[in-house]
């Protein structure tokens, strides 16, 4: 697999573990880290969806891996994206 498709589905499954914790924790959704994290997730979303299909890589997995931090507290899970560059 090239290097952009693997940054791409590491991209993915952060935003999946995102979704899944967002969906299962009630007490998230009251908290003022909750808007951080969407406003994360939107930034990376508006910069993927640029019509002309140039998009930063960098900036889409800073985006997502922050709001991943947000809400995991755990820089572990982000170290391979920083590797692959």
């Amino acid at each position: 697999m090239q290097t952009k498709q693997i940054r791409l589905r590491r991209i993915q499954n952060l935003a999946y573990d995102i979704m899944a914790e967002m969906n299962s924790k009630e007490e998230l959704k009251k908290s003022d880290s909750y808007r951080s994290v969407i406003d994360h997730l939107s930034r990376a979303i508006g910069e993927l969806s640029d019509p002309s299909g140039d998009y930063s890589l960098d900036y889409v997995e800073e985006k997502v891996g922050t709001a991943h931090y947000k809400i995991f507290k755990n820089m572990k899970k982000l170290t391979p994206l920083r590797k692959t560059q």
